[in-house]
């Protein structure tokens, strides 16, 4: 996409075509990469052109050439709160609604609020200031990206705890790549613009490597590529649309192969920009009397978590697991089956009942696909 398509003008001209207000999001494969820093220039640039913009909340962590870029800008004071004896700060969502700026600039979108507040995640915030018809924007690293969890874990050694969902991505009206090279990054790094000089050599051993700041890069780039591509296919025709897809992800009780197969599934859907379903058949033995508690408890996180990624959660008690899925899929318009590798517990019963090859027979008639999917 040009750079024409991402200057203030132009989100200018999106935020007065609906009463929703519109959602801007910087991406970033890492801390230090400049997101806050273009969000407060473009907050100047709309300043300057009689534009109402708010700083709803704001973390310069004591950048210099970050911090300058407040200077004029109107702040929405933070709300204090007490929590275990310490008083902390939290963005005033209330104070926001009530003021009601034409664009308000809200950081760090995969924030987790303390605890009390009225949203558990600052994305939550996020969606209620959009509904009020406020204009947001707002930014975000790749790590945080919840249906990239596994390979930024595998990237990185670490696994990020504050994720957003995909489906509040998918709401962004613009998506903006911030992009910077390893060398340029690792520069900053070193110049003390992103952590204190205490942290430096640690951050260049870990997180800032070469190797693993190039990985991110290019799960940076993909991700926006493919909410640009997303956006393109919406506007196309019926007419000249692509075949459109429908994905069922089929998942067994097990805790960490379910939660795979169901961020695999959210990215494909994500990709196709198209709607798709978790499919759990609950055995006899797996009934709610039966079933163990930690089982019952992998699977109400992993239905919240199909849910968060914008899946709609199918439950059907059936001892025919087989021929369930081919008729949940027939009913749905389902194109694409996703499932685990032969050495999981789902797949290893459909290997062991008569009815498998009836439901590759039913794929076959019904040209449904089957995606098996890697652990």
């Amino acid at each position: 996409m040009s750079e024409s398509l991402h200057t203030p003008e132009h989100f200018l001209e999106l935020i007065r075509k609906s009463k929703r207000g519109k959602f801007k999001v910087y991406i970033g494969m890492s801390a230090g990469v400049g997101k806050t820093y273009r969000m407060l220039q473009e907050a100047q640039t709309l300043l300057r052109n009689g534009v109402d913009v708010k700083i709803g909340y704001i973390e310069t962590h004591d950048r210099v050439e970050t911090s300058a870029l407040l200077a004029g800008l109107p702040v929405i004071p933070r709300r204090k709160l007490f929590y275990k004896g310490k008083e902390l700060e939290e963005m005033d969502v209330q104070a926001i609604l009530i003021l009601r700026p034409e664009v308000v600039i809200i950081d760090e979108l995969a924030h987790t609020n303390i605890e009390g507040s009225k949203n558990e995640k600052r994305w939550q915030d996020v969606i209620e200031i959009l509904d009020a018809g406020i204009n947001v924007i707002s930014a975000v690293n790749i790590q945080h990206i919840e249906s990239l969890n596994d390979e930024v874990k595998f990237i990185t050694s670490v696994d990020v705890k504050e994720r957003v969902p995909d489906s509040v991505l998918t709401q962004a009206d613009e998506v903006v790549n911030i992009d910077l090279t390893a060398d340029e990054l690792i520069i900053r790094l070193k110049e003390g613009k992103i952590y204190a000089p205490d942290k430096i050599p640690i951050a260049l051993q870990n997180f800032f490597t070469p190797d693993t700041i190039l990985q991110l890069r290019q799960l940076a780039l993909k991700e926006v590529a493919s909410q640009v591509e997303r956006k393109v296919d919406a506007q196309l025709s019926k007419a000249t649309a692509l075949k459109h897809e429908r994905f069922m992800a089929c998942i067994s009780s097990n805790e960490k192969t379910a939660k795979n197969i169901i961020r695999k599934t959210a990215r494909l859907a994500s990709y196709y920009n198209s709607k798709w379903c978790v499919l759990y058949v609950q055995t006899p033995a797996e009934a709610p009397d039966k079933i163990a508690l930690d089982l019952q408890r992998h699977l109400i996180n992993n239905f919240k978590l199909a849910t968060e990624l914008g899946a709609e959660v199918i439950t059907i008690s059936s001892s025919k697991i087989a021929s369930t899925i081919a008729e949940e899929a027939g009913k749905r318009e389902i194109t694409t089956i996703c499932i685990g590798k032969p050495h999981l517990n789902l797949f290893k019963i459909l290997l062991s009942t008569n009815v498998f090859n009836q439901l590759l027979n039913k794929l076959s008639t019904d040209t449904i696909d089957l995606i098996i999917l890697s652990q």
